[in-house]
């Protein structure tokens, strides 16, 4: 039995160097045990291989329900904690609000209602949806304008950063006298300004993995702005886990990208088209590369557009593709994305 745990605690170890995610570790530690079962089952006492792995059948089956317990122990205690983290930071919210539309909205909206892809019941499922934005920045600030203007009944934003001066080149929705509020509550005076018929709940924290399923599971849409590897591979899992699409944007420089990630929807998650973080230095961020003002406007718009097609059900959106705009040549192309079977995030669903 020690051989086998030892194999076990290996095979953990060489996952964790090779930043193989948590899933697919204990994935490899349940193909294990179910081999050493097999092994315990279909060989005769005395048989070589069958002592070598040590221990009675009763005696691993004992051990596997016992660890069965402690997993699901520890996977009821997390669901827990982050629904009371949720709670308790006020995140719990009733439902969107519904109902027919005032002569107000009705007039505000008239140029959706008259679009045939759109119309009343379009701007009705615009005005029933709930959005998270993640990331209040380049790409956030004018997705979250768009689909405040939109009508997007619910918009919530998460982010724990505040504005500075040097945001100003490109983050629209926050302005110079603002400068040291945090973004969510910037972007809140920003939509109330623009539309009162508009719930937009700042979160005033930063995304973790302890939060973001909850989180993610209360909402209909996620659209993903941020820059780092990591916060976007998080963003994905937790979508995944929650059963919800994101709308990914990216820019660097001259340059932006815009898909969509929705495994559920026939469509890749992230870790299929990006299974391994980059190289140091091959994904930099802005302030590291620098990025011309307009292009977040250009691609946070465009993320605002398919989340308004998501919702609607109008037009065809970017799932199973992905759009490239090089800004500093004026071209724009996309590219096929497809699922991979082996997917460690989504490969199981």
């Amino acid at each position: 039995m020690l051989f086998v745990l030892f194999l076990a605690g290996l095979l953990w170890g060489v996952g964790h160097l090779m930043r193989t995610p948590v899933q697919a570790r204990l994935y490899m530690l349940g193909l294990l045990y179910l081999a050493v079962l097999a092994v315990q089952i279909a060989l005769p006492e005395g048989n070589g291989l069958r002592e070598a792995v040590g221990g009675s059948l009763a005696e691993w089956l004992t051990l596997g329900a016992l660890a069965a317990l402690v997993v699901g122990y520890r996977a009821v205690l997390a669901r827990i904690r982050a629904r009371a983290e949720v709670v308790e930071a006020g995140r719990v919210a009733p439902p969107v609000q519904q109902g027919p539309f005032s002569g107000e909205e009705l007039e505000r909206y008239a140029r959706h209602i008259t679009l045939r892809d759109i119309g009343g019941p379009g701007q009705k499922a615009l005005k029933e949806a709930s959005v998270l934005v993640v990331g209040a920045g380049g790409l956030g600030s004018p997705a979250i304008l768009y689909l405040a203007a939109a009508g997007v009944g619910r918009i919530g934003v998460i982010d724990a950063d505040e504005v500075s001066l040097s945001n100003l080149q490109r983050q629209v929705i926050h302005t110079d006298e603002r400068q040291g509020m945090p973004k969510v509550f910037s972007a809140q005076k920003a939509v109330a300004a623009l539309n009162p018929h508009v719930d937009l709940r700042p979160y005033n924290r930063m995304l973790t993995p302890e939060i973001a399923e909850a989180l993610f599971a209360e909402h209909d849409l996620i659209l993903d702005g941020t820059d780092a590897f990591a916060t976007r591979s998080m963003v994905n899992a937790a979508a995944v886990a929650a059963g919800r699409p994101v709308i990914a944007g990216a820019i660097s420089a001259w340059e932006g990208q815009v898909t969509i990630y929705d495994p559920a929807g026939g469509a890749p998650c992230m870790a299929c088209i990006f299974p391994k973080a980059p190289a140091p230095g091959l994904s930099a961020t802005c302030a590291e590369t620098g990025v011309i003002g307009a292009l977040p406007g250009v691609i946070g718009s465009v993320m605002a557009l398919e989340a308004v097609k998501e919702i609607t059900g109008a037009g065809k959106t970017l799932r199973g593709r992905m759009m490239i705009h090089d800004a500093l040549h004026a071209e724009t192309r996309e590219i096929a994305v497809a699922r991979r079977a082996d997917c460690p995030v989504c490969g199981g669903l």
